[in-house]
C-alpha cells in the first residue's frame, strides 16, 4: 500500500511543479523574447530496506525551449530582434553580465541604454547615448545618432552580441540567461534587425491545454492518495479485528 501511496504522492508533487511552469509560460505569452520553460524529471530508486523495488520521480531543473519566436515589425528605431541564434548582453541586478532576447531598448534620463530595466552592454562596456535627433542600430549592433543641435552622425557604441552554445546556458529567475563558466565572447556573426521585436515563443493554446490536463491529472492523483489511505485503514481494522 505504501508503494501505491508514494507513487501517487510523487506524481502529485511533479504535477504541481509542472502547473507552476506552464502557468508562468502562459503569463509570459506576450513578453518580448521570452523562452518557454519545460518541466524535467528523472527516476530514482528509493533507498532503504524493503524499498528495493520502489522507483519515484525526482524533479530536475526546468529546461528551456530555445526555438525562436516570430518577428514582429514595429518601425521603432530602438526595437531590435536577433535574426537566428544569439543574445544581447546586459548587466543583471548584481552588475554581472547576462543575456537576453528582449530587444525593446530605451534610453533613460542619464543616457544609459536599457533593456527591460537592465543596462545594455556594448563591446567596450556600457553604452552611453547623448541627446539625439535620430538614432540608428545597424545589423552588426553599431549604434549611431545625430545629436541635438548637430547634423553629423556620431557612433556611440556597439551592442555586444553573443552566441554561446545553448547547452551551457542557464536561465535565472529574473528571466536572463547566463553562460556556465563566465562571460561569453562577442560574436560578429550575430545579426540584429532594427525596427522589429521577437515575440515570445510560448504557444498560449498549448499552454492552456497543458494546464487543464495537469489539473485533471492532479485530481486523479489526490483520489489515488485518498484511496490508498482508505485501503490502509481498512486493512488495519481487519488486523485489529482478527
Amino acid at each position: 500500500m505504501e508503494r501505491y501511496l508514494y507513487t501517487a504522492m510523487g506524481g502529485a508533487l511533479h504535477t504541481l511543479t509542472a502547473q507552476r511552469i506552464h502557468a508562468n509560460n502562459l503569463a509570459n505569452a506576450a513578453t518580448t523574447g521570452f523562452r518557454a520553460d519545460m518541466e524535467s524529471v528523472s527516476a530514482y530508486q528509493v533507498q532503504g530496506a524493503g524499498f528495493a523495488s520502489q522507483v519515484l520521480a525526482q524533479e530536475q531543473r526546468p529546461t528551456t525551449d530555445f526555438t525562436p519566436g516570430a518577428m514582429e515589425e514595429t518601425g521603432r528605431s530602438l526595437d531590435v530582434a536577433i535574426r537566428g541564434s544569439g543574445f544581447l548582453s546586459v548587466l543583471d541586478a548584481n552588475g554581472n553580465e547576462a543575456y537576453t532576447r528582449a530587444g525593446n531598448l530605451n534610453v533613460d534620463a542619464d543616457g544609459r541604454l536599457l533593456s527591460d530595466g537592465h543596462e545594455v552592454t556594448g563591446v567596450d562596456g556600457p553604452i552611453q547615448v547623448p541627446d539625439y535627433r535620430s538614432i540608428t542600430v545597424g545589423q552588426d549592433g553599431t549604434i549611431t545618432v545625430v545629436p541635438v543641435g548637430g547634423n553629423a552622425t556620431l557612433q556611440v557604441g556597439q551592442l555586444k552580441l553573443v552566441n554561446p552554445p545553448i547547452s551551457g546556458m542557464d536561465k535565472g529567475e529574473d528571466g536572463l540567461f547566463r553562460q556556465q563558466g563566465g562571460a561569453a565572447a562577442a560574436d560578429p556573426n550575430v545579426v540584429v534587425e532594427s525596427g522589429h521585436l521577437e515575440r515570445s515563443n510560448v504557444n498560449a493554446v498549448d499552454e492552456m491545454v497543458n494546464t487543464l490536463s495537469l489539473s485533471r491529472t492532479f485530481e486523479v492523483q489526490i483520489r489515488m492518495m485518498k484511496t490508498a489511505d482508505e485501503l490502509s485503514s481498512a486493512g488495519s481494522r481487519l488486523i485489529r479485528g482478527s
